[in-house]
């Protein structure tokens, strides 16, 4: 699942809305919703997360978080590391090799981590 599947599952379930129905009122077919939700589609258009934020009729900072998690939730990613440091492209070839078998806290500590580093530079 990734963060932006994971949101949109939160919403609809908040708002008591069926796959079926959401799917329905913004053109796509229950699979492709599902498939999204559970992050085995790429990360959305900008025109599918507009008629996303306009099915839950969200505003400001609710509708640029969901822009934001659509803009993190593709689920397979590529790391370019030309013109990096060496250590660029060992860590980005270690994480490849070694996020499926670390624990969820750790996880959460690196992403922590990374988000005080990006605030930084």
């Amino acid at each position: 699942m990734t963060p932006f599947g994971r949101r949109v599952r939160e919403l609809r379930a908040a708002r008591g809305a069926t796959l079926s129905d959401m799917a329905v009122a913004i053109g796509v077919s229950p699979t492709y919703l599902s498939a999204l939700e559970n992050g085995k589609r790429g990360k959305p258009t900008w025109a599918m997360v507009q008629r996303i934020i306009a099915y839950f009729n969200v505003i400001w900072d609710e509708a640029e978080d969901l822009q934001r998690l659509a803009e993190v939730s593709h689920p397979r990613v590529t790391v370019d590391t030309a013109g990096l440091s060496p250590e660029a492209t060992e860590l980005a070839n270690l994480l490849a090799v070694e996020i499926a078998h670390l624990p969820p806290e750790a996880v959460a500590e690196l992403l922590g981590r990374l988000k005080i580093l990006r605030k930084r530079a």
